[in-house]
């Protein structure tokens, strides 16, 4: 078969399989709002929770930045793109979240990838959540050591995997809030049960962080524990984009000798950075926006329930509406389209086969009104 052949027949099997992607180019794209082909649509796709993406503080910072030191970093941070704003921002960072060092990436997923790449080697083991990241599952298996998976969210499966005899050393890892079910991980469990076996624990709380926990500082904080590997991302509720790990100062300076996404990709602009700065202080600051974000949620969970709506189990922003069919989800995708509401279809294989579901996510910056009009929407919904 011809590279052609095979880029066909996989494009084909695709759209067979109704698990076709595609992207929408969007006018307008607010954490509450978007605008498509003229028309506005109440937005509950966004992983903009507090809504800081056009908070005119952050704006103000990047603007500000930008006029200042340019508009890219230029080069690595290992050979001039580290910047003074990269240095404050990760001293802010790890004295925020009582840590001795933050290191800054291009994304969660490079964090992800570049820990796991670093650190694991032949012999050690790699226990997962089973519904972990696609970033952390990959860089996983694509490692040298051997990837587990324990049930999810449950500390006895991993206990059993943990009772097993490994030659090296064993990385646990799972996420705070769960990206597709909106479920947060028994970390306090998880982290003890590492630590008795002499393994480290590494949490992804890209969704957590900035929502839960005193000032935001996210799930690890919210159950009283310290992962040895902590990595929180800044396209969530910190409205702009990037990632950072934090970890001990031998870690660190590991990293920063081993791990080649950090070594070869350019670093983040320098107003970046400022505009992250601008926006962590908004975030410790953002309780009145987090309680705004824990009453839409109560209103909205209540709603469905009333209204016999099959929601997961989720008390976050993050709330699946299980559908089980791929055509079915995205029909019912269509639909609330027509009535104002964006609500994204999510399929195999970014969640289990047969768990296709409507992915709602709630925002500070929804009104009340905005909650009803979509319950409405999906109370009317055919063939629900």
């Amino acid at each position: 078969m011809s590279w052609s052949q095979r880029v066909g027949a996989a494009l084909d099997e695709r759209r067979r399989q109704q698990r076709w992607r595609q992207r929408t180019l969007l006018s307008v794209n607010r954490a509450g709002w978007l605008q498509h082909d003229g028309r506005r649509y109440r937005n509950f796709a966004s992983n903009d929770y507090l809504g800081l993406s056009d908070d005119a503080r952050i704006i103000a910072a990047w603007q500000q930045g930008a006029a200042r030191y340019g508009v890219g970093a230029g080069a690595s941070g290992h050979v001039t793109g580290y910047a003074q704003p990269h240095g404050e921002l990760e001293a802010e960072l790890a004295q925020w979240l009582s840590y001795p060092r933050a290191l800054l990436f291009n994304s969660g997923y490079a964090a992800n990838q570049a820990a796991i790449g670093a650190l694991a080697a032949v012999g050690d083991r790699i226990l997962a959540d089973k519904l972990a990241h696609a970033s952390l599952l990959e860089a996983a298996s694509l490692s040298p050591a051997t990837l587990r998976r324990f049930a999810h969210n449950q500390a006895t499966s991993l206990q059993r995997l943990l009772a097993a005899p490994c030659a090296g050393e064993t990385l646990v890892v799972t996420e705070g809030v769960f990206s597709m079910d909106g479920d947060s991980a028994p970390l306090a469990e998880l982290h003890t049960l590492t630590q008795q076996a002499g393994g480290w624990l590494l949490v992804d709380d890209a969704h957590g962080i900035g929502v839960q926990g005193e000032q935001g500082r996210g799930s690890c904080w919210r159950q009283r524990i310290r992962p040895e590997l902590l990595v929180i991302t800044f396209g969530k509720a910190f409205g702009v984009s990037g990632a950072a790990l934090l970890c001990d100062e031998p870690t660190a300076d590991y990293l920063l000798q081993f791990a080649r996404h950090l070594i070869y990709s350019t670093a983040m602009p320098p107003a970046q950075a400022e505009a992250l700065r601008a926006a962590l202080r908004a975030v410790q600051q953002g309780d009145d926006l987090r309680g705004r974000l824990a009453a839409n949620i109560v209103r909205f969970r209540q709603g469905a329930q009333q209204l016999g709506l099959p929601l997961l189990p989720s008390a976050t922003a993050i709330q699946p509406l299980l559908v089980g069919d791929e055509g079915k989800a995205l029909a019912f995708s269509d639909y609330l389209r027509q009535r104002g509401c964006w609500v994204t279809a999510i399929r195999p294989p970014t969640v289990p086969p047969g768990t296709a579901r409507l992915r709602i996510t709630l925002t500070a910056r929804h009104a009340a009104h905005d909650i009803d009009n979509l319950l409405e929407a999906l109370y009317d919904a055919p063939g629900k």
